[in-house]
């Protein structure tokens, strides 16, 4: 892929310190640090290092070193790598459906308030209505397994949060047995999906008030009061809860291909920026209310900043977990199981992309990297040399 012709970074290097000043009350520490982060990744003010291929001896030259921020646009490649290769032997030999869960845009304001609570009451209430449905007699009747992957931005950077879930088609009965949906292009009814995550989502709300956990500052100050909060459940209660079950993958290997594009993404690409001119940044993004149809949009820079800054994750937030029968303390075992049962063995997964090696990879033989040396910045020197003990005076 080419180098695009303009980056997040260069965004903020032109204008961040002039919204941080106009902003400073609503800018918290973890968006200062990105920030921080994204303007200085791959520059000289974070160090360099040597790459030589450990394969043929070529030495590849000095690059500048990563910020690995993960909100960062430029440093989730090699994770992601890394990630997908693990999936890749975990991954059975049955079609996978794709279950997309989203939250009413009425909430958008008091999740931004309360992302490390409401994010994780949403992972909680679809993974929830996942199994609950899934384990009635009168749906599937199994334990199913999925991951979730949270996005919290739509195409224009507005705060949309949703959850993507990807979930093989079928599960574990209570005998031990793996039991299969009734029909190919059918896994389980939307609408009762919504209607029971609704429900779960209501009643999750409902406990965080009563227990004093939620937060309301600014415009949300008058849902402090029960009756106020009563009637704003009520009202979203009255919405429809859109649940959104797609087609299934046409197998294994196109389930890789979704996650290697949808896991470790940020709220923007660099390759989406079109241009930066006279304080106003223009992008690409997809219209799907009107089928995918490509358009652009012109933002005031710092007006960008604004948005891209909405998705930034509370610290140590985990944005992809694992349910059912794929939880981390079963999966394997559980995977080998299901194999069995399949009669598959654990290469017909995936046999391109499971022997890949994640990491880079050498352009003349296509052997694995390895960095040989580490340039740190001047500052940094200074400070590691500082914390040094003076052998004399020890």
């Amino acid at each position: 892929m080419s180098r695009p012709v303009l980056e997040v970074a260069d965004i903020f290097r032109a204008f961040a310190s002039r919204f941080v000043e106009r902003s400073r009350a609503r800018v918290s520490w973890p968006q200062h640090k990105v920030i921080r982060a994204v303007e200085r990744c791959r520059t000289a003010a974070l160090g360099r290092h040597r790459d030589r291929c450990s394969k043929c001896g070529k030495d590849l030259g000095v690059s500048f070193n990563s910020c690995r921020n993960r909100h960062c646009p430029k440093c989730q490649i090699v994770a992601r790598d890394r990630w997908v290769a693990a999936r890749s032997r975990e991954l059975v030999p049955v079609n996978y459906f794709h279950v997309v869960f989203t939250v009413p845009h009425q909430l958008s304001a008091l999740m931004l308030q309360n992302k490390r609570l409401l994010y994780k009451l949403l992972f909680h209430c679809a993974s929830a209505t996942l199994l609950e449905v899934a384990a009635n007699p009168k749906r599937l009747g199994a334990e199913i397994g999925f991951l979730c992957v949270l996005h919290t931005w739509g195409q224009t950077l507005i705060h949309h949060p949703h959850l993507h879930c990807v979930v093989p088609a079928g599960g574990f009965a209570p005998d031990g047995a793996w039991v299969r949906p009734k029909s190919a292009g059918f896994f389980l009814p939307k609408q009762v999906l919504g209607e029971v995550f609704r429900g779960k989502f209501h009643d999750g709300l409902k406990n965080l008030f009563r227990r004093k956990k939620l937060s309301f500052q600014g415009s949300l100050a008058w849902l402090a009061e029960p009756r106020s909060f009563a009637r704003y459940l009520h009202m979203l209660h009255r919405h429809q809860w859109v649940v959104d079950v797609r087609k299934p993958f046409g197998g294994p290997e196109h389930v890789l291909h979704y996650l290697a594009r949808y896991t470790h993404r940020v709220a923007i690409s660099n390759h989406r920026l079109i241009a930066l001119e006279d304080g106003k940044v223009t992008f690409r993004w997809k219209d799907y209310a009107h089928g995918g149809k490509k358009r652009k949009m012109t933002l005031a820079a710092e007006e960008f900043i604004r948005r891209f800054l909405l998705h930034v994750l509370p610290k140590g937030l985990v944005r992809i977990r694992y349910y059912g029968w794929m939880a981390n303390r079963c999966r394997r075992e559980r995977t080998a199981q299901c194999r069995a049962l399949l009669a598959a063995e654990p290469s017909e997964a995936s046999p391109q992309r499971a022997e890949a090696a994640p990491g880079r990879r050498c352009p003349l033989c296509g052997g694995p990297v390895e960095i040989v040396e580490v340039i740190v910045p001047r500052e940094c020197g200074r400070r590691r040399s500082s914390w040094r003990r003076d052998p004399d005076t020890s």
